[in-house]
């Protein structure tokens, strides 16, 4: 009778497992929750189901894809940011290596439309877009996140996504917020000055054929950073920490009234993933 006791009390006990730019540092206040306009998810072939479950702690969330094809690429698609940043403000102020010598806060809240439609959950409604549409073409898809709940990941783990992946191609989506009057536009970010050969030529090729698809697609370059729809950054840790051909893709600016209207459709969120999915087909090759 001891040993069925111990036995039950054993099966009894069940585990948890935690799964879980636009980089500024979270302040006191949540960023804005719009869980009614929050889009749902779409899956691939790629990509296990979003979790319900919901982190403590920052902590990268890769999905698991199925056996690759031989021959076939691997893309890392980086949804910026996370739906439990703003509530995490310890954790996701805490400092990690961010290149260069230096060090940032681990991820940051993101922006949202002046009506309150959070960046984070456009970009992993985009994020998930393209990643169908790579996946239907043979393409492997690692997810840096798999759901829009959880915490994080830090940047230096999203970069350490793409590198252990041996990724072909890394896109991290994100949306702007810029509240200067008139600014508009997308522009793509590449590490520079580089700090390893996949972030020269492979980087910057990468970011100018991602920008030539947004610009083929209708979307105009950003009249208020960068040039011709490029920015060259050295302070973005993502970019800065990655070992594979890298950029980062601000979709447009979420305080620009038109932008935003594209922005919280379907429709519109449909048409940057096609651009930013054809451009990576394209950078492929």
């Amino acid at each position: 009778m001891v040993a069925v006791r111990v036995r039950a009390s054993f099966l009894a006990i069940t585990g948890l497992l935690l799964l879980t730019g636009c980089e500024s540092p979270v302040g006191g206040a949540a960023a804005p929750s719009v869980s009614t306009s929050a889009p749902s998810p779409i899956t691939s072939s790629s990509s296990p189901p979003p979790s319900s479950t919901s982190s403590s702690a920052p902590s990268s969330s890769a999905s698991s894809a199925p056996a690759q094809v031989p021959g076939s690429k691997v893309v890392v698609l980086d949804a910026g940011h996370n739906g439990g940043n703003g509530s995490h403000a310890a954790e996701i102020n805490k400092l990690v290596p961010a290149g260069r010598g230096e060090m940032k806060p681990c991820n940051t809240t993101g922006t949202s439309t002046n009506a309150g439609y959070p960046e984070h959950a456009f970009t992993f409604d985009v994020t998930q877009r393209v990643g169908a549409a790579l996946a239907a073409k043979g393409v492997k898809v690692v997810y840096t996140r798999t759901d829009d709940k959880g915490i994080g990941p830090c940047v230096d783990k999203r970069a350490a996504t793409g590198n252990s992946a041996n990724a072909d191609a890394v896109v991290s989506i994100h949306a702007d917020g810029s509240t200067a009057a008139g600014s508009r536009g997308f522009h793509v970010a590449y590490s520079s000055p580089p700090l390893n050969a996949q972030q020269g030529e492979p980087s910057t090729r990468l970011s100018k054929t991602l920008r030539d698809g947004l610009r083929s697609a209708g979307f105009p370059p950003a009249n208020y950073i960068g040039k011709d729809g490029l920015a060259p950054r050295a302070d973005l840790g993502g970019l800065n920490l990655s070992t594979r051909p890298a950029a980062l893709v601000e979709c447009g600016n979420m305080r620009n009234a038109g932008e935003a209207a594209s922005m919280t459709s379907a429709d519109g969120r449909q048409k940057y993933a096609d651009a930013i999915a054809a451009a990576i087909e394209t950078y492929l090759g």
